[in-house]
Parts: C-alpha cells; sequence; structure tokens
C-alpha cells in the first residue's frame, strides 16, 4: 500500500480511509457513519445516491446486500482532499452467497477534520 506523505494532512486522510474499512468489516455503523460528514453523498452503482448520515445508515442497516466480509486494501493513493483506493473484497452476500470481487474507492475529505464529503464506489464485475 503507497501512501504519499509529503503534506501533514496526507497521512491523517490515508488513516481514515483505512479505519474506515475496519469498522466496515466489524459491521461498526455508528463508527463508520461517524467518518462522514452530517451532508456526505455516498455513490454506488445500483443505488440512488445515499445522502447524509441517514441515507448511509439506511444503506448499512437495510439496503446493503452484503453480510459480512473482508476488505483488502491493494493500493491508497492521496492527492489533496481526494484518497484514491483499490482492493478486493470477499465475503458473503445476505442470500447466502460468496462473493470475491475488486473494487476502486473514491473519496473527498474535508479539511478540517479529514471526515468523508463524498464517496464513489466502482465494483469490477460485469453488469452491462
Amino acid at each position: 500500500m503507497r501512501t504519499d506523505t509529503t503534506d501533514p494532512a496526507h497521512e491523517a486522510r490515508a488513516a481514515k480511509v483505512r479505519e474506515y474499512y475496519r469498522l466496515v468489516d466489524a459491521a461498526d455503523v455508528p463508527g463508520l457513519i461517524a467518518l462522514f460528514t452530517e451532508d456526505a453523498v455516498y455513490r454506488r452503482p445500483g443505488y440512488p445516491p445515499m445522502r447524509g448520515h441517514q441515507g448511509l445508515r439506511a444503506f448499512y442497516t437495510g439496503e446493503r446486500v452484503i453480510a459480512r466480509g473482508r476488505h483488502t486494501v491493494t493500493s491508497l493513493l492521496v492527492e489533496g482532499e481526494r484518497s484514491a483506493v483499490t482492493g478486493v473484497f470477499e465475503g458473503v452476500l445476505k442470500d447466502g452467497s460468496e462473493v470475491s470481487l475488486e473494487f476502486a474507492d473514491f473519496f473527498v475529505h474535508r479539511d478540517d477534520d479529514q471526515r468523508f464529503r463524498q464517496r464513489d464506489t466502482y465494483f469490477f464485475a460485469p453488469l452491462v
């Protein structure tokens, strides 16, 4: 995993991203929601944009099709207020099927506390 630390805020942003994956894999919904600003927007294929803490909570406690699993981050790059991640997710869906897929996440951080203002997720899976 590569992290650019030429700016003091870079390591703080990278740490926030790593913390996100730790919390989502632990199913700590309150903890992971706290990493986002109150007006954050999260976009991912197949869902309308999730807005704010309420939208994130609805997704992570009900709409999300993943039952459990683990994210492995293979690259993490920080540039200014943005972080980019690639990795692999392996887990079990709510229907009991096992899944292993590559993903890419893009985060936009708020300057003062590094919380996420925006997150976009993409999967390397055939959909069209």
